[in-house]
């Protein structure tokens, strides 16, 4: 049977949906990154949940896994062409949470953890 979505919110949120994604994917914007990087800069994510999440977003064709012939292998990560397409729904989205943070809690600053993403 062929899949049906009541409105196309729902094909955007099936791929970028949940906790992490739209947080990988703005660091992505930043570059390649390493999965250790990654992991460094979401230190709250466990580690299972960063490798499925981009595991996820790669089956998606929303990030390229790029990996180096090296011992040991060095994989990064990178936005895809068509990944780059949601550049303007991250930059949205970073804009309406930071506008929600200083509604709530007045001084972002007391609340955003410190991070590239936060300059």
């Amino acid at each position: 049977m062929e899949k049906k979505y009541n409105i196309p919110v729902e094909a955007t949120l099936e791929i970028i949906g949940g906790k992490w994604k739209c947080v990988i994917l703005c660091h992505l914007t930043h570059g390649k990154r390493r999965t250790n990087e990654l992991k460094k800069l979401m230190p709250n994510i466990t580690q299972k949940m960063l490798t499925q999440q981009l595991r996820e977003l790669e089956d998606d064709g929303v990030i390229n896994r790029i990996v180096h012939p090296e011992v040991p292998p060095k994989v990064e990560y990178e936005l895809s062409e068509y990944g780059w397409s949601l550049q303007s729904i991250l930059d949205s989205l970073c804009a309406w949470g930071e506008n929600h943070i200083t509604k709530v809690y007045g001084d972002k600053s007391a609340v955003l953890e410190e991070s590239i993403l936060n300059n």
